[in-house]
């Protein structure tokens, strides 16, 4: 069992670091010229929206050694155009506990973060609220997580039982925190040493979330409720080459040398999708070498577990996970986890998905089972059809505005229904749920219909089709929904754009009620970016291809101060696109086509932008600062990237606009 201290004490000598808007307080505290305490500052005057892309930049992540990691703990907090903390400084200045403000981790579902802090020597993460993966990658890591008034007790001295840091979580969690973290608490359970009871829940209507947990239990029980705490089977899952190092050696560590997986190795796979172009990259020449040793640590750990290979070993990727797990993996009904926080996309396939932590996926994989606290549930019926020139993504940044900035969405399942969903096609459904992760949702489920059967069994012929009906969940008539119902009428949807800094930072184009996004002052771009997982499906293709031709069609190609990307989200969507034959059209039209991959949008491919005076539109999905590139970018629709590359400023789409120019 674990030796875990029973009560946490700020240690003799180390001291707490507060996040703070002003820059010079962060860097008298690193200096040590200052201490604060909560009578200086209030929680308004810490950082809030602390994302992990701040905390560890894609570049960072080339390191697995956690040790190596947390050198460069917040390499993305910058100011003036340099680093605010420098390298080896959080280690350096003696800080065991770390205060920021609200929704500390939101974005990527690195666990890389929490390592930075965690091997710099920090024991106590305090925030007004954390980001739902974050939170648990804390948690699976052994890192206590309080709040503002916890904090006014550890200063002042007190001892803390652990007890008070699990107070309003499960059994299971509590236990969790109480052995130090996931990996004690794992190894106690296959030993028989603890246990998750099954759960009492009586029969009750659940929404489609809840009823995937339902039907994946370990044990008894065949109804769940929000909080509940379970243990469940996980149907399959995956990791690439930015995680699966850490996977292996945290497994090696815990497990010994010749551990062996107990999930079944044709549902769970490896990808070589995120750093395929990161040598296309400058800035990232540098770590060529640590890049390749990430590829080979994957390769290593294919070959011991004999999980599905999707490598780059041809010198092209197969596709980014997201997309080709949807494509070869996930099927309706499926309760699904990754390493990475787009997982949910295949929720558009009426599946359980959503991202964790190396340590999580680590511990499922090997034990083929997983502790899960069932979510609550958000639900949106959607009505009518989108008018043309406006699409999924639209949608999303929509909700984003209106719900996810109200906390309707937080740490929820977002369920997507109604008679408008089934207007929407496969892809853009799977934008719906892909998205979730941008609301800080746990996840993003969508319901089934015939058009989800034939999708699916277009891509994999040999799933028969009763089964897979079969496996379809749909709500309950009564069931509950904590985050409310919302209705949305799609016909009301206008084209929408998020500004530089964060997706909920949309405004629609809405020109009959003085609203337009012709007004952003007339924002020049540079680069214009088609890809992505959310935005380089065969659909998103459609989209790019419309303007493209309506444009041709005009004479008009993309301005001369403009470069404009389109990457493919598979092989066979890069297929599906030369079929149609809009590769030539691309080419006539000054379009740079680039194979499979997610490229620019983790700033490791062509699209980055390489200082801060440059602008992009794009169709990823978050434009946290630095993420693509120094520059601002702005996110928006397929065909309004599309219609930007043709005007060369950021120009919303309307069906026609070129011809009646």
């Amino acid at each position: 069992m674990s030796d875990t201290p029973a009560a946490y004490q700020l240690t003799p000598g180390k001291r707490v670091l507060f996040l703070t808007k002003d820059p010079d307080l962060i860097r008298k505290q690193l200096a040590g010229e200052l201490n604060l305490t909560l009578d200086d500052v209030g929680v308004e005057d810490l950082l809030d929206e602390i994302n992990t892309d701040v905390m560890t930049p894609a570049w960072v992540c080339f390191d697995h050694d956690p040790r190596e990691i947390a050198k460069n703990a917040y390499a993305g907090l910058i100011v003036g155009g340099e680093r605010l903390i420098p390298e080896g400084a959080l280690s350096a200045g003696g800080f065991e506990v770390i205060v920021s403000g609200y929704g500390k981790g939101v974005g990527s579902s690195r666990e890389t973060a929490v390592q930075a802090e965690k091997y710099s020597g920090i024991k106590l993460a305090i925030a007004a609220s954390f980001a739902p993966i974050h939170a648990r990658n804390n948690i699976n890591q052994g890192v206590l997580m309080g709040d503002h008034a916890l904090l006014r007790r550890v200063q002042a001295g007190e001892s803390i039982p652990l007890e008070e840091f699990g107070k309003g979580e499960d059994s299971v969690t509590q236990a969790i925190i109480r052995m130090g973290g996931l990996f004690p608490f794992t190894k106690a359970l296959m030993n028989g040493e603890v246990s998750v009871p099954a759960p009492d829940t009586p029969p009750r209507p659940m929404t489609m979330a809840e009823k995937i947990v339902a039907t994946h239990l370990v044990g008894p029980g065949t109804h769940v409720k929000p909080g509940d705490a379970v243990l469940v089977k996980v149907d399959g899952g995956y990791s690439h080459e930015f995680t699966t190092a850490q996977v292996h050696e945290f497994l090696r560590e815990h497990f010994g040398e010749d551990y062996a997986i107990k999930s079944d190795p044709q549902k769970f796979a490896v990808f070589e999708d995120h750093l395929v172009y990161a040598m296309d990259v400058a800035s990232f020449a540098a770590f060529k070498d640590k890049i390749q040793t990430l590829v080979d640590m994957q390769r290593k750990f294919q070959e011991h577990t004999q999980v599905l290979s999707f490598d780059a070993r041809s010198g092209r990727s197969p596709g980014i996970c997201h997309q080709v797990a949807r494509e070869r993996i996930v099927e309706p009904g499926d309760f699904i986890q990754a390493t990475d926080s787009h997982t949910c996309m295949g929720g558009g396939s009426n599946a359980y998905t959503y991202g964790v932590g190396t340590t999580e996926y680590a511990a499922l994989i090997y034990s083929g089972v997983t502790t899960a606290i069932v979510p609550e549930s958000v639900r949106f019926e959607l009505e009518g059809e989108l008018n043309p020139g406006v699409t999924a993504k639209d949608v999303m940044l929509y909700i984003l505005l209106h719900h996810a900035t109200k906390r309707d969405t937080l740490n929820r399942s977002m369920e997507f229904g109604g008679p408008g969903l089934r207007s929407l096609s496969m892809d853009e459904r799977a934008t719906l749920a892909n998205m979730a992760t941008e609301c800080t949702a746990r996840s993003g489920i969508c319901e089934a219909d015939d058009a989800t059967l034939e999708w699916i069994r277009a891509r994999r012929p040999e799933l028969d089709e009763a089964e897979l009906r079969a496996r379809c969940v749909a709500p309950d008539p009564g069931a509950e929904y904590a985050g409310g119902v919302h209705r949305i009428d799609l016909s009301e949807i206008q084209p929408m754009v998020a500004h530089p800094g964060d997706p909920d930072r949309g405004i629609p184009s809405d020109p009959t009620n003085g609203v337009d996004i012709a007004d952003l002052d007339e924002v020049r771009i540079d680069i214009a970016y088609g890809g992505s997982c959310t935005a380089g499906k065969e659909h998103d293709l459609d989209y790019y291809a419309q303007v493209m031709q309506e444009g041709a069609d005009a004479g008009l190609k993309v301005k001369d101060h403009v470069t404009f990307y389109i990457q493919f989200g598979s092989e066979r969507v890069a297929k599906y696109a030369e079929g149609k034959g809009y590769l030539s059209l691309f080419e006539k039209t000054g379009v740079q086509v680039i194979p499979p991959g997610c490229g620019a949008c983790i700033g490791c491919g062509p699209g980055v932008s390489t200082n801060p005076d440059q602008v992009s539109v794009s169709a990823i999905n978050r434009n946290f600062r630095g993420r693509s590139g120094p520059g601002r970018l702005y996110l928006a629709s397929p065909l309004t990237v599309a219609a930007s590359a043709l005007t060369g400023k950021i120009t919303a789409y309307r069906p026609g606009m070129f011809q009646q120019a």
